[in-house]
């Protein structure tokens, strides 16, 4: 497998030592193609956000370790990383310029880049702005103008995705990014979601709790548990896959995952 993303036996503790203790992640592994677009289920608490976060360098692991595209990011700063990973939110506006318009906003994430230019939208970075907007049919090419803190949920979603996609990254992480859209509108960002990635040929792990949506998209589902990798479905096995099946498949691996533990405890 061509590998964009490896992750080997990350682990990480919070508050280590303490009566607070947690194990966010334990001795986690996974190996993502280029082009994957893949799909991360679990409970509160099973360590989907830390992993995301540890990807992102918001925190060191105590061990393992992280390549992106071959090369060891394990302990680069998280500003240097944010140049080859895009990352999109619950709330759009983590990522974005509120008192800025959308055009300043895709701009300053178009060139943020490069070294030689400055913040500036000329002609034809401005068309192609306007192309780009054009493209998720939501009219907001003729809005270009318009303060980013002034759209809808789903217009701020859809044009917080373009800036996280317009530098070309070598990842892009989804964390729940249409969980506080209505039912109607989370469809339509799913859609555009999935046509940037597919156009683009993006590498992406999208979290959801929405099971029917992490077997519609992408063409990998996995699922954690306690820190720890519990599944990975790919292929023919995921295609035959339901909402039902999955589920009872979590709960005989979680048990297994929790005997096992327990085993080892003792």
């Amino acid at each position: 497998m061509n590998a964009q993303l490896t992750i080997t036996h990350l682990t990480k503790k919070f508050e280590a030592g303490t009566p607070n203790e947690k194990h966010a992640l334990r001795d986690f592994s996974l190996e993502v193609a280029k082009g994957d677009f893949i799909t991360i289920l679990g409970s509160n608490g099973a360590g989907k956000s830390t992993l995301f976060n540890a990807i992102l360098g918001k925190f060191l692991p105590d061990e393992g370790s992280i390549l992106l595209d071959g090369e060891d990011i394990t302990y680069e700063k998280d500003y240097k990383r944010a140049l080859n990973i895009g990352c999109l939110y619950q709330n759009p506006l983590r990522g974005t310029a509120p008192n800025m318009t959308i055009e300043e906003n895709l701009a300053l994430a178009y060139t943020r880049k490069s070294t030689h230019r400055l913040f500036a939208v000329n002609k034809k970075d401005s068309a192609y702005f306007r192309e780009l907007l054009a493209s998720l049919d939501l009219g907001l090419e003729d809005r270009m103008k318009t303060k980013m803190g002034l759209l809808s949920g789903g217009q701020r979603q859809a044009a917080a995705l373009l800036m996280s996609t317009i530098a070309r990254p070598k990842l892009l992480l989804l964390d729940e990014h249409t969980a506080a859209l209505d039912p109607g509108t989370a469809r339509k960002v799913l859609q555009i979601t999935k046509d940037i990635i597919s156009d683009r040929g993006l590498t992406a792990l999208m979290i959801t709790h929405d099971m029917d949506q992490a077997l519609r998209f992408g063409n990998r589902t996995i699922m954690m548990d306690s820190g720890k990798l519990l599944l990975d479905i790919s292929g023919e096995e995921r295609a035959a896959m339901t909402p039902e099946k999955l589920v009872d498949l979590f709960v005989r691996s979680a048990k297994q995952g929790l005997s096992d533990r327990t085993r080892l405890s003792v």
